[in-house]
C-alpha cells in the first residue's frame, strides 16, 4: 500500500478538524460536503474505511508519533 506523506497527513487532519469546527458553527451544506470530502480522502489517504480510524492511523504516522516512541492518542 502506499502511504501518504506526514505533511500531506497533517494537513488533512487540520482540515478536517477545522471543517468540524466550521459545520459545528454554520451547518451549511458546504461545510459538510466540504467535511464528507475531507474525511473521504483521509479514509483513502490511511486505507481505512471510517474516519476515526483515519485519524488514529494518520497521527500515528506524523513525526512527532515516531519520535515519542508510541500512540499520540495514549496518554504517557
Amino acid at each position: 500500500m502506499l502511504l501518504a506523506h506526514p505533511a500531506v497527513l497533517r494537513n488533512l487532519i487540520e482540515r478536517y478538524e477545522s471543517l468540524t469546527a466550521l459545520y459545528a458553527e454554520e451547518g451549511s451544506p458546504e461545510a459538510l460536503r466540504r467535511l464528507d470530502d475531507t474525511a473521504y480522502t483521509l479514509c483513502v489517504s490511511t486505507g481505512t474505511r471510517d474516519i476515526e480510524a483515519a485519524l488514529v492511523a494518520a497521527r500515528l504516522r506524523l513525526p512527532e508519533a515516531a519520535a515519542a516512541g508510541g500512540d499520540p492518542l495514549l496518554p504517557a
